[in-house]
């Protein structure tokens, strides 16, 4: 199986896919003529001696000093070798790889001008698994991902460093052991590998994914806890949110009822239920609708021309403008960051809950022989860092703007410091639930299980198979690492699903 490239139909499927299932890559063909079209017509300028920004001009501050032809390919490649500035930690693989396949997508489209076989050489990169080792800082969010970008584009070039077969190597090395040689760029080549948005996008695009996953994990984690809790289900009525059209609270409520579907609770006469639990639909609802417009931005950022200049052949044109600006997707990914905060707050509370006998049938927590042993208690307090750090790691970073390339590149977005928030937002929001889940599931231990949901039954074996019950203290992290793997791996979604019917994201 293989994917083909096109400009215009990337999926955030595909990409997961090459990202992290390996799937090869080619250009397809009905899209060749038309990259070498707007290649012959650049081309054809080039020969005309027409002066075009970054093609034979300098950069940024830079673009009215005049270039040589004779120095068109140095240029090109001295841009690659000055801007590979970047710092920090390497990325990890399945976000390279989502980078190298972005880039390749809008090459692609054929607006940037460059040769069918750069873009083939890109793809020689994912489909021999030959890892530009890329590091994680360095880009403003725009004139594109400059720094992280120039390191991908070094290894095409034969500089710098990859990960190829498990250990990290010199790039030369590297393609060399795969019959492969360093690419030598012609005029615009380099300016078209680094101009553009594709390490924001491929954060972005991987982080919907598990976001995704996510909030249907929420949902039923929720669910456990709710029937732990004894809740009342009149807050899931369908007729509560009939009358406020919300998708995301509507969404969120049809999943509650379908979960929680044969739930036989004791107390049939309580009133109501505190906000953590009462408010699931509100405020899931409101983490689903920040994921929906997220998704709407980047389903058009992976098929767009992020370049500069862009070349329309058929127009005659070549236009310079800001389609490499980050903009878009730095408000996506702070929105982002603030809907999985909320998630993880109203996680939290529910695990105090959970903890502290909000069910008076639940020992204080979770313990049989409270004050010998101290059961869940400290989970609460590593959920409680946990949300602490997202509430200081949800401030947008698309409200800050310093001046990059001698003031010339004046406002910038800092989407890429957005998405590396998120990214760790992410993680500790997986952490969290997990920590509900565990302290769920150690609660139904007290609870009659017949009485319980199927879907919160499937729940309950599906942990009990690899987390124990809690009898006596011993060490709660191995637990927590475990419950997070279940959480992110997803196999208890498509099991419950498989019974109950799908859930809804809006």
């Amino acid at each position: 199986m293989k994917l083909f490239l096109d400009g215009e139909n990337l999926t955030f499927e595909d990409i997961e896919n090459v990202a992290r299932k390996n799937l090869k890559v080619a250009v397809s063909p009905a899209k060749k003529a038309e990259i070498k079209s707007n290649r012959h017509f650049l081309e054809d300028l080039l020969s005309q001696e027409q002066v075009i920004y970054g093609i034979n001009t300098g950069f940024g501050r830079l673009n009215n000093i005049k270039i040589s032809d004779i120095d068109l390919e140095t240029l090109q490649r001295n841009l690659i070798l000055s801007h590979c500035a970047g710092v920090g930690d390497p990325l990890p693989l399945d976000c390279i790889r989502a980078i190298i396949l972005i880039r390749a997508n809008t090459l692609v489209k054929g607006y940037s001008g460059v040769r069918l076989k750069l873009i083939e050489a890109l793809l020689d990169l994912l489909n021999f698994k030959i890892h530009p080792l890329i590091p994680s800082h360095g880009s403003v969010g725009a004139s594109g991902d400059l720094a992280p970008l120039a390191h991908l584009a070094a290894v095409l070039i034969g500089e710098g460093e990859v990960f190829c077969s498990g250990k990290k190597m010199n790039a030369g090395a590297a393609l060399k052991s795969f019959g492969l040689l360093p690419f030598k760029l012609a005029p615009k080549e380099g300016l078209a590998l680094i101009n553009g948005t594709c390490l924001m996008s491929a954060l972005g695009v991987l982080i919907l994914q598990d976001f995704f996953l996510l909030l249907k994990m929420a949902d039923i984690i929720s669910t456990a806890t709710l029937e732990a809790l004894e809740a009342t289900d009149a807050p899931f009525h369908p007729l509560l949110h009939k009358v406020r059209e919300h998708c995301g609270q509507k969404a969120t409520a049809y999943n509650i009822s379908l979960l929680i579907n044969g739930f036989k609770t004791k107390n049939i006469n309580k009133v109501q239920d505190a906000y953590s639990l009462r408010c699931i639909p509100q405020v899931h609802g409101a983490a689903k609708e920040s994921a929906k417009f997220a998704d709407s931005i980047f389903k058009i950022e992976i098929n767009s021309a992020t370049d500069n200049p862009l070349i329309f052949s058929k127009e005659k044109l070549v236009l310079t403008g800001g389609n490499f600006h980050g903009a878009p997707l730095a408000l996506a990914l702070d929105l982002l960051a603030i809907g999985l905060s909320y998630l993880a707050n109203i996680s939290e509370r529910r695990i105090d809950k959970l903890l502290t006998a909000y069910n008076p049938d639940l020992p204080v927590f979770l313990t049989s022989q409270g004050g010998l042993n101290s059961g869940l208690m400290i989970t609460q307090y590593t959920a409680a860092s946990l949300v602490s750090e997202n509430k200081v790691l949800a401030h947008p970073a698309s409200v800050d703007s310093i001046p990059t390339s001698g003031g010339f590149e004046d406002h910038v977005s800092m989407g890429a410091t957005s998405a590396f928030k998120l990214l760790k937002i992410l993680k500790n929001t997986q952490d969290i639930l997990a920590v509900e889940l565990l302290c769920a599931i150690q609660a139904l231990d007290y609870i009659n299980i017949k009485r319980v949901s199927r879907a919160v039954k499937i729940v309950f074996e599906s942990e009990r198979e690899k987390i124990p019950a809690l009898k006596s203290d011993r060490l709660l992290y191995k637990d927590i690492n475990t419950a997070r793997k279940i959480i992110a791996q997803g196999e208890l979604v498509k099991k419950i699903e498989k019974v109950i019917g799908g859930l809804k994201l809006n």
